[in-house]
């Protein structure tokens, strides 16, 4: 029997929870089982299907790095059956002080049982911009 998720707030929490813990069967319980989803991982090509969805996070899990998230700047929308997040995904493998950060944009729908993901996208964050502050220039 698969989980409920009451709200796409518990689905968003799951789907971090299950990355952060590598956990394939945990993460692709978030997700639809419909084949029009979409996984977009930073600076890879658009994945369609829940076969190929599935596929990308066993890779990733995989590998054996594991990672920390931290969502920040969140911008949540819900409408009906359908609830659109972004977020800041602040990135870092433990015990190391380096890190990344995305952007990214969750997708859900609200079907028979809860809320489940039907989009992630998620790209590199541009390098922060320092922006001089505006100092009037004299000339004498």
């Amino acid at each position: 029997m698969r989980r409920v998720f009451a709200t796409p707030q518990d689905a968003e929490l799951a789907f971090y929870d299950a990355l952060e813990r590598s956990d394939l069967e945990a993460m692709m319980e978030v997700w639809s089982e419909d084949e029009e989803i979409i996984c977009i991982h930073p600076g890879q090509p658009r994945l369609v299907g829940y076969d190929m969805v599935r596929e990308s996070w066993q890779r990733i899990f995989q590998s054996g790095q594991r990672l920390k998230v931290r969502i920040a700047a969140a911008v949540q929308m819900t409408s009906g059956m359908i609830a659109i997040h972004n977020a800041q995904e602040h990135l870092r493998v433990p015990d190391d002080r380096t890190g990344a950060m995305s952007l990214a944009t969750n997708v859900f729908v609200r079907g028979a049982h809860g809320w489940r993901m039907i989009v992630h996208h998620a790209s590199p964050a541009p390098a922060p911009v320092d922006v001089a502050p505006s100092v009037p220039k004299v000339l004498h």
